[in-house]
């Protein structure tokens, strides 16, 4: 099955809806970012679909969410690995680590979970290394940081500077493959 069929069977199985604010649900088909509190949003659908077809997520892979929000890509990128993977997603939000974590929760996937990032840390260098890396924020420039948590040959999909970008980790650094314009909340380490 190719990532594009994947991942559209993982959105499927995994409604935004639960994974909104109450007030928010009426709203969960529209394809457009909606609010979760804290100055934060879910990422408009469409949005998401591009960037877990270019993540290309695989059973039984490790996974890294950075920007969990809501707990919504954490639950997707769960579905995507299955229960032979293992997926952490990180959000500096105490209440939305909270928020996360129940969602997560009730979605009875327990190879995944939600963690509150430390202040100044990009990342869970911790539980290093990942086969791929989501991150849901826009930082200015490409965090070497994030890059040194992927396995060799891993992938990281990130928003910088305005352009998505596809990091493929290599012996000889990273390869960097651009692809369309999207607008994120900014990444604060």
């Amino acid at each position: 099955m190719e990532a594009a069929e994947r991942v559209h069977e993982a959105m499927r199985a995994v409604p935004r809806a639960r994974y909104l604010p109450r007030a928010q649900r009426f709203f969960a088909p529209a394809d457009m970012a909606l609010p979760i509190g804290h100055g934060q949003t879910n990422s408009q659908p469409s949005t998401v679909r591009a960037m877990l077809e270019l993540l290309d997520v695989r059973p039984g892979q490790r996974v890294l969410d950075v920007g969990a929000g809501s707990g919504w890509t954490t639950a997707i990128l769960a579905h995507l690995t299955g229960p032979t993977g293992s997926v952490v997603g990180v959000e500096r939000v105490p209440a939305l680590v909270e928020m996360a974590t129940a969602n997560v929760g009730r979605a009875r996937m327990p190879w995944a979970r939600v963690v509150c990032a430390t202040p100044g840390v990009l990342g869970a260098p911790d539980e290093a290394p990942f086969d791929r890396i989501l991150v849901s924020a826009e930082p200015d420039h490409l965090p070497a940081d994030l890059i040194a948590q992927l396995v060799e040959g891993g992938v990281m999909v990130i928003p910088v500077g305005g352009r998505m970008l596809r990091v493929r980790a290599t012996a000889a650094g990273p390869e960097v493959e651009r692809t369309g314009y999207y607008r994120f909340v900014p990444l604060v380490p």
